[in-house]
């Protein structure tokens, strides 16, 4: 598949992917319009939507069931959708370009698992916070949960890896591993103590599914991962330098503590959003900006835009084969990103252990 993508975008014979990566991203815009168009025409009805589309664009009226399904089922699962795909596919182009090394994930600064427990502790305690504070929130409970937890778990991280003005990748990291231990632990008590009820609404939230989107769950979610997105093309430059090593990048003049700082808060916030709504999801933050770079090269310019276009791409792809291979009923979302993301990326890895030099 990669030899066929390069065939169609070939390199200049001075190695610049300038002209590849910006062909890519124009082919990506093409793409994600049209995959949208099918996810809002795809599902378990039997309604005639593509009929329903050209019905609006010529101005004339569409039933009520159609337009329910149009506009209050589909178009904000496709949004959001595109969203969660754009947010994590970007948030591990950063990650990758921050530890400098191309297996790098969202979840190594702890976000995903102090989401998870944030989300855990919502389903299995969540009845006993006060009343009006439970009717105030609703359903947005467990979201707001998730995003609290990833978030302060990232700050918790970033307080240990940082010490005098500095931030440690490698202290980071491990601390990483280590809160991503203790965080599995208290969710593991926490599923010790749920019920059968509790333990079906925790297994579902784990696998992943945008297929409770609603329009204010994305008016929830986009503001901040849209302004997370807006704040990545800016740290590109940094990240181009990082490659060379911190002390190169300072020397090139890039302010390498103030990046670091930028660049975890902004992963925290785009990730903490997209696992509040959608659950959790996996491969799409290791899978997408490591094709990319094989495909374009490591030029953060490029590789952050075509990771988001892609990141939503793949992740309709992935919702559409999850709301019709069992039709009517739906598979979880993250059980065929896992199906698609495993195999493949352990083909690009086999396929390119010399240049990975794995």
């Amino acid at each position: 598949m990669i030899a066929i993508l390069t065939s169609f975008f070939p390199v200049e014979s001075t190695g610049d992917r300038t002209k590849r990566a910006k062909a890519l991203i124009l082919l990506l815009i093409i793409a994600l319009f049209f995959v949208a168009l099918a996810s809002l025409t795809t599902g378990a009805t039997q309604t005639p939507l593509y009929t329903a589309l050209k019905t609006l664009m010529t101005g004339h009226e569409i039933g009520l069931r159609e337009h329910i399904i149009l506009f209050d089922i589909r178009a904000p699962r496709t949004l959001m959708g595109m969203l969660v795909g754009a947010a994590l596919a970007v948030s591990g182009a950063v990650m990758q370009g921050l530890f400098r090394n191309p297996l790098a994930d969202p979840g190594l600064i702890g976000v995903s698992a102090g989401a998870g427990l944030g989300a855990i502790s919502a389903i299995v305690i969540g009845g006993l916070l006060p009343g009006y504070l439970l009717s105030s929130l609703g359903y947005y409970l467990v979201p707001v949960a998730a995003f609290l937890g990833g978030w302060i778990s990232t700050i918790l991280l970033y307080k240990v890896a940082t010490r005098q003005g500095r931030t440690s990748v490698a202290v980071m990291l491990l601390a990483g591993i280590a809160l991503g231990a203790l965080t599995g632990a208290l969710s593991g008590l926490l599923v010790y103590q749920a019920d059968d009820s509790q333990l079906r609404d925790l297994t579902f939230w784990g696998l992943g599914s945008i297929a409770g989107a609603t329009w204010d769950k994305v008016a929830m979610t986009a503001p901040l991962i849209l302004l997370s997105l807006m704040v990545t093309p800016f740290l590109a430059r940094g990240l181009n330098g990082l490659a060379l090593g911190e002390a190169t990048a300072m020397h090139l003049g890039i302010p390498v503590q103030r990046l670091k700082s930028i660049a975890i808060l902004t992963v925290a916030g785009a990730v903490g959003a997209a696992v509040a709504a959608s659950g959790g999801i996996g491969f799409v933050g290791i899978v997408v900006p490591h094709l990319l770079r094989l495909l374009i090269g490591p030029d953060h310019k490029y590789l952050i835009p075509a990771s988001a276009l892609l990141g939503a791409i793949l992740l309709l792809v992935a919702d559409m084969i999850s709301r019709t291979i069992i039709a009517p009923a739906e598979l979880p979302i993250g059980i065929v990103m896992a199906v698609i993301g495993g195999p493949f990326f352990l083909y690009i890895l086999l396929r390119n252990r010399n240049i990975l030099d794995l």
